[in-house]
């Protein structure tokens, strides 16, 4: 596999479809970001947004964890509340609070207003930069969206949440308004999503961040249809669809079964008992606890390979954090953690290994 002049490491997709690889491949959940002092120089002049509209740029950006990590995938820099805007939904990002609406979605008219757009005439800076990365990266690139359920609570409660109150009450107040409004979301991020692919994309990621609210019954009844659609229209195209939430063990077997080709896993549920719930045909993401990388290095290492070990017990396995990067979190450390990952070897591997040394 190749992209114009460089050979793709392709260990990423390999382990997402559950076929060997040579070593356990590695990325991480917000990799570009402010633990990068070459990023921090960035954000003294660009914000955020800013950067996702400038495609060169982004495409800097996006390919910095690459250079400087060695991991093996790359994850387009954006945001999730990008196509929320082009939707017609006016929002602000607000350092160290997050997404903020101008005007929360509370009524019939407010949901009646939400539109549906079409990626290359609203967001032809992300499609772009796409272009551009999948040509020049020597790892696949990773596109990604908003969960219908954690864009919904960011819409409807006007920014972050600790109870999810609004959000909960309209699901079960109004079921009809919240039904038009999952409809109209899981539309839109399937399309936004097919471009990305169209686009270059060898994988996404649909990042339902905070879905680990909800109950399991409420996930089936409420979430999960709309999740399954969006996962059924993206399954022809053939590229892996990662699906991701915190707070989410109980939910696990539900993302298999809705058709997810890797389920991401926090740090909270070991990945022996992930794998158990899950079953074998999906593969496994995840899930060292971030603020392992604050611990001193032989603590880490530790820390890394109890995770590889229990990752690595079947197919399948892409290793990464349990959510995203901290901004304060030491580059050395994450460099530390890339080598240790790709150093190491699984026991059914090693024993196979000896196996074939001894004759």
């Amino acid at each position: 596999m190749r992209n114009g002049d460089f050979a793709v490491n392709n260990r990423f997709l390999r382990a997402c479809r559950r076929e060997p690889v040579d070593r356990v491949p590695v990325w991480f959940m917000r990799q570009a970001g402010r633990y990068d002092p070459e990023y921090r120089q960035i954000r003294e002049t660009y914000t955020l947004l800013d950067i996702c509209r400038e495609p060169e740029l982004c495409a800097r950006v996006t390919r910095m964890p690459v250079d400087k990590l060695g991991v093996d995938a790359a994850i387009l820099f954006s945001d999730i509340m990008v196509p929320v805007g082009a939707m017609g939904m006016s929002f602000s990002l607000q350092e160290n609070v997050g997404p903020v609406m101008e005007q929360p979605l509370r009524t019939d008219e407010d949901v009646a207003r939400l539109h549906a757009f079409d990626p290359e005439e609203a967001l032809p800076y992300v499609l772009e930069t796409i272009r551009y990365l999948a040509k020049a990266l020597p790892v696949p690139l990773i596109g990604f969206a908003g969960g219908p359920f954690t864009l919904a609570s960011y819409m409807i409660e006007g920014g972050p949440s600790r109870d999810y109150l609004r959000t909960k009450t309209m699901m079960l107040a109004r079921p009809d308004l919240w039904h038009a409004l999952m409809d109209k979301l899981s539309q839109a991020m399937s399309r936004y999503l097919r471009a990305q692919i169209q686009a270059g994309a060898s994988a996404v990621q649909i990042f339902d961040s905070w879905v680990g609210s909800l109950s399991v019954h409420t996930f089936r009844g409420h979430v999960k249809p709309y999740v399954q659609r969006m996962l059924t229209d993206l399954a022809p195209l053939g590229v892996p669809v990662i699906y991701f939430g915190v707070h989410t063990g109980e939910l696990l077997a539900e993302f298999a079964e809705a058709g997810a080709t890797v389920v991401g896993v926090d740090w909270r549920t070991p990945l022996d008992r992930a794998r158990q719930r899950v079953g074998t045909s999906v593969a496994l993401q995840g899930n060292l606890d971030p603020v392992s990388l604050f611990a001193p290095p032989d603590a880490l290492r530790r820390e890394v390979e109890t995770v590889l070990r229990l990752g690595t017990e079947s197919p399948g396995y892409i290793f990464n954090l349990g959510h995203g990067v901290k901004p304060t979190t030491d580059l050395a450390q994450l460099q530390r953690v890339v080598e240790w990952v790709h150093a190491f070897e699984p026991q059914n591997q090693a024993a196979r290994r000896t196996k074939e040394e001894l004759g």
